[in-house]
């Protein structure tokens, strides 16, 4: 049998080794820039969206306080060789305390170990560099799995309390192991949320400390599927979901806060000023200091218009989904809530959605619609799931969550080849 314990606590020491921080200490020699105060005046807090230290340095500044890191983004560092001897070292000492565990291709045994251990080992870089807080990211092979999930959302959490945010894919699953590291106090990055209604459940139910909007990705499937030009889609059910839970913390029901992700254009950060949190790709940060607004203000309460082609309604292809969150849903979840949600299983709560009449919030999807999503990328083809979205069988929020899980998943697997032929 294989010591579970031990793995664990070598991996603990392989990933801190070396590391010697002042959390809170004194300042890292990082200036002020007062286009960003201007920014956090008016309640925005600034993250960076990047796993690349170089590129953070050119941008980070007193007013940045977290980097968000993704299995994208950790591929594009690996996949440079930097960690190259640290792969093969990793993998022998593990071999050595472990001398029976599984080494098949893409399996639960070596090779997430070691992929775990690079993404800790490389988020305590960016941690020494800035101070930053930052989300480190589950194995796309977790996503399904509520007990693993939260045993190793508990391991990242454990080598640096002070500064990981552990973050959790939306899914069935994902949102029981959020809702339980979160009752332990772990704060949970819960990401791949595309709609108000994914977060008002998420953050009634999972209540993690923060929520996601992938607000660049909707647009592009607009544009992409030449159903309009692309503009402010993402923005209006970001800015919806905001307001939804702002409602919810005035009501004392939830502590959840909104990050708009997938951020494409420097222009967003002032029509998003109010927002809890903008992470940034550095591309869009070094838009917006190049070319700053002029003037801010809150954008809260703001519903920005979106121009569609001609003969192109919303309902085409289910799009009130993104911002809307219907009394009948939310008469759902709180019926939900009534239930022993802690004894239920991801089925199960698919299963109540359901029967509840929103199967296309959970859908149970088949290993086609997988493979034909993976197949996709990051934007989905309209026209394969058109049909089923005018059905109601699938939600576009549903959809849009379906292929970035996709699209990570390819990612990982990427970064679990290169491990692979390292060792």
């Amino acid at each position: 049998m294989i010591d579970t314990e031990a793995i664990a606590e070598l991996a603990y020491d392989l990933a801190r080794r070396d590391f010697s921080h002042q959390f809170g200490g004194p300042e890292l020699g990082f200036r002020e820039k007062p286009i960003w105060q201007k920014v956090r005046a008016l309640g925005t807090r600034l993250w960076l969206d990047t796993g690349d230290i170089d590129e953070a340095k050119t941008l980070w500044c007193c007013e940045f306080e977290a980097l968000t890191t993704n299995n994208t983004l950790l591929n594009k560092e690996i996949q440079k060789g930097l960690y190259d001897g640290f792969v093969r070292e990793v993998a022998k000492a593990i071999r050595r305390v472990a001398p029976g565990i599984d080494e098949s291709p893409y399996s639960s045994g070596l090779i997430l170990e070691i992929a775990f251990v690079l993404n800790a080992y490389h988020a305590l870089r960016l941690v020494e560099m800035f101070d930053a807080h930052v989300s480190v990211e589950l194995h796309t092979d977790l996503g399904h799995d509520v007990e693993r999930s939260v045993a190793y959302g508990r391991r990242y959490y454990d080598i640096c309390p002070e500064r990981f945010y552990v973050k959790v894919p939306l899914t069935p699953a994902g949102l029981l192991a959020a809702r339980r590291l979160g009752a332990e106090g772990i704060p949970v990055n819960f990401t791949l949320g595309f709609s108000a209604r994914q977060n008002y459940a998420a953050a009634l139910i999972a209540q993690p400390r923060f929520v996601n909007v992938f607000m660049g990705r909707l647009n592009a499937f607009v544009a992409d599927n030449g159903l309009g030009d692309g503009r402010n889609v993402g923005e209006k059910a970001t800015l919806a979901t905001q307001r939804m839970l702002i409602g919810l913390r005035d009501a004392g029901r939830t502590r959840s806060l909104l990050i708009g992700a997938s951020m494409r254009d420097g222009s967003q950060v002032a029509a998003l000023t109010g927002l809890d949190v903008l992470t940034m790709p550095t591309k869009a940060a070094a838009q917006y200091e190049e070319s700053p607004a002029s003037r801010l203000s809150p954008q809260i309460d703001t519903d920005p218009d979106v121009q569609l082609a001609d003969g192109i309604r919303f309902e085409d292809f289910d799009a009130t989904t993104l911002w809307n969150v219907p009394q009948a849903f939310r008469g759902c979840v709180e019926g939900l809530l009534r239930e022993d949600v802690d004894s239920m299983t991801p089925e199960d709560v698919q299963s109540y959605f359901a029967r509840h009449g929103f199967e296309d919030f959970l859908p149970e999807w088949s290993t086609q619609d997988i493979d034909t999503a993976t197949a996709d990328g990051k934007i989905p083809v309209l026209a394969r799931w058109q049909e089923r979205l005018l059905r109601g069988d699938v939600g576009l929020d549903a959809l849009m969550n379906l292929s970035a899980f996709g699209a990570f998943a390819t990612d990982q697997r990427a970064l679990d080849d290169r491990i692979r032929l390292l060792i």
